[in-house]
């Protein structure tokens, strides 16, 4: 009665429902109803419409969408992805890295990039450490202000001060006009110290209080200089065994360590080869002239089988040689081979220096200070030697014999 209401006061009312057949089975259907005036009377009307087919089609639809829905978030993910997999290998300028290692110490990189936090590139020669720093900065806040490069190997003791921090006018003889350092260039952008483990002793208090305060004084002047500076720092050397050796600031070292970052050696990702084979090729293409169409499978063979002491710049070298033999669009190693290490007798390098302090001890008897000490013939400090005997397990009244 309620639904004949519902009818009369709407004039019409669709809705869906199931009916069942004499075998008991259902289907769906479609029912209209209708109040309809004849002759004075009410008329009760109801349309029934088997609707299987179109739930059907209606059910297909629905999976076809659930279909495409998938489809959707599948391909977002992986355009997620591929937006990674491109920002990781063609965000790095020359950084060719196919290795999963490479690939993880590049993903390490970009975290770090993002901040300001001083990072501690330590690598062995030709990894490209200096292409690691400029991506940092590239990738950083700071990319629109020049990156600042400083090699500490080759600083002078006598200028390293004013190269670094700069001097004011007459601080001392030649000093004719006032000049500004690397770190006051490097304000607001990011200063490369290559080769921080030679920096000299002198020199890494000044630059421990730069990452400290953020402030420095140039030399010969009493005005204090405030730069705001991202410093980035490379080395290939061990500076926890320089730390024992008094070469280098202990405080320097924890301060400069804040984020590592640890290039992977050739030897270790000889799968990157080929592609970083490629890639020195089209560089030399035009310095030669020449076009290279054909590598053949020997040669990455050949360049397989070498341990690379001299790393990724080795093999740039070794590429660029090819290129200026190479003929008729092969690329032609010549009579290039793989060096053979020869094989001799290990020595370490602590067993030699312990062995010498040894013998220079027996010679002085034992005496490590003062006049014909161990410290005088050895010329370095009494504490350096001393510091050294502990780290080599020399023991100060032991016999030397």
């Amino acid at each position: 009665t309620e639904m004949w209401e519902e009818t009369k006061r709407k004039g019409s009312m669709t809705f869906e429902t199931t009916h069942i057949r004499k075998d008991g089975s259902s289907f769906p259907v479609e029912i209209t109803n209708n109040i309809i005036c004849w002759k004075g009377k009410e008329l009760k009307c109801s349309i029934v419409r088997d609707i299987s087919l179109r739930k059907e089609k209606e059910n297909q639809l629905k999976d076809a969408l659930g279909e495409v829905e998938a489809l959707k978030n599948k391909f977002q993910k992986q355009n997620v992805y591929l937006r990674e997999e491109i920002k990781l290998n063609y965000n790095f300028e020359e950084i060719i890295a196919e290795n999963k290692k490479c690939k993880q110490l590049l993903s390490k990189l970009e975290q770090v990039a993002e901040t300001s936090s001083t990072v501690l590139i330590v690598g062995e020669t030709g990894t490209g450490k200096e292409l690691l720093a400029r991506a940092i900065h590239n990738l950083s806040d700071r990319q629109t202000n020049p990156l600042i490069k400083i090699n500490c190997a080759t600083l002078p003791v006598q200028l390293a001060e004013s190269e670094l921090f700069g001097h004011e006018k007459g601080a001392f003889t030649g000093a004719e006009a006032k000049k500004i350092g690397k770190f006051e260039l490097a304000h607001q952008s990011s200063i490369f110290l290559d080769e921080i483990g030679d920096m000299p002793l002198e020199i890494q208090t000044k630059l421990l209080r730069v990452l400290q305060e953020g402030e420095f004084e140039r030399l010969g002047g009493n005005e204090t200089v405030k730069a705001d500076v991202r410093v980035i720092a490379a080395t290939n050397k061990n500076l926890e065994e320089a730390i024992e050796k008094g070469e280098f600031r202990e405080d320097l070292f924890y301060r400069l360590n804040v984020f590592p970052l640890h290039p992977i050696p050739l030897r270790e990702r000889k799968s990157d080869i080929p592609a970083l084979t490629y890639h020195f090729v089209k560089k030399f293409e035009k310095k030669t002239n020449k076009s290279i169409e054909t590598i053949s499978h020997d040669t990455f063979e050949r360049l397989a089988k070498y341990e690379w002491p001299g790393n990724i710049r080795e093999l740039e070298n070794i590429i660029e040689r090819a290129m200026i033999t190479s003929k008729e669009g092969v690329l032609d190693l010549g009579d290039w081979q793989p060096k053979q290490t020869p094989k001799r007798e290990a020595f370490k390098l602590n067993d030699i220096e312990r062995n010498h302090i040894v013998s220079v001890l027996e010679m002085c008897q034992g005496k490590i200070s003062g006049p014909h000490g161990a410290a005088e013939l050895l010329n370095i400090n009494p504490k350096t030697l001393e510091s050294k005997m502990k780290r080599l397990g020399i023991e100060r009244r032991q016999s030397y014999s």
